[in-house]
């Protein structure tokens, strides 16, 4: 569905963000995309979505395909009119809009207005919160009720593949779970594709099938999720936890920046 091969991006035409990275999405899968602040997760889904220019980031080299079709050159419109849509990071909401209203945003791009009722049924059934709210002002919504709204808000449209981008920011635990919960039944129930960048990657794995691990701009690492929290390093680096699954902290793993592999 989704196939990324050999992307270099640059910001400002100085700052060389991506690095040749290359990741494909399958349809009807989970794929996480992991790493720490600045790893260049959040700038590998904003070149996908096409919203470059005002971000000043260029594409330098590789390809952007989805279905057949290259994205490298399209606009923001024409590629969510391919049924891509991005939740940003921070959720940016419309606080001074009612929860409908929001609703109503997110479903521009549906050719046949009717489908947007039928659609918003379906967005209860997983938020069944929303009904209650739907005229309340969307800025009065907790954090993780606000989190929900921008998940419901790409939801609406029904996408062919949705990409998250740090659901689980700012949010209680429990919260976290709660809303993993419900990707990983849209995931199901619905056969939604998913590219999930997070930190989490404990909650990533989770409900993933497949992942990468971002270091630098690089793809240091990938495979089935399953694999990768058996993983030595992933478990110790990005888990914490040791090989007899005691909580390590990073002071423990200084060792990680050693390793040739995962600078390579």
């Amino acid at each position: 569905m989704l196939r990324v091969t050999n992307l270099e991006t640059t910001y400002n035409d100085i700052i060389l963000a991506l690095k040749g990275i290359s990741i494909e999405v399958h349809p009807g899968k989970i794929v996480a995309l992991l790493g720490a602040n600045g790893a260049g997760k959040t700038t590998t889904i904003k070149t996908v979505s096409g919203i470059r220019k005002k971000l000043n980031l260029v594409v330098e080299d590789g390809t952007i395909e989805f279905e057949g079709d290259i994205l490298n050159d399209k606009e923001p419109h024409e590629i969510v009119s391919k049924g891509i849509l991005q939740v940003p990071e921070g959720r940016q909401i419309f606080a001074e809009l009612t929860v409908e209203e929001n609703l109503i945003i997110g479903s521009y791009s549906l050719t046949n207005r009717a489908d947007f009722q039928k659609n918003k049924a379906l967005v209860f059934n997983y938020f069944p919160f929303l009904p209650q709210r739907i005229q309340q002002l969307a800025g009065y919504l907790s954090g993780g009720e606000q989190q929900m709204l921008a998940i419901a808000r790409a939801l609406v449209a029904k996408p062919k593949l949705m990409m998250l981008d740090e659901p689980s920011l700012g949010l209680a635990p429990l919260i976290v779970e709660e809303i993993f919960e419900i990707i990983r039944r849209i995931n199901q129930e619905e056969g939604m594709t998913i590219l999930l960048v997070e930190q989490n990657a404990n909650m990533a794995l989770s409900i993933a099938q497949h992942a990468y691990i971002l270091e630098n701009g690089r793809i240091v690492m990938e495979g089935p999720s399953e694999k990768l929290l058996r993983d030595k390093d992933i478990r110790e680096f990005y888990l914490g936890l040791s090989e007899t699954g005691d909580r390590k902290s990073f002071r423990d793993i200084k060792h990680y920046k050693r390793r040739k592999r995962w600078l390579s």
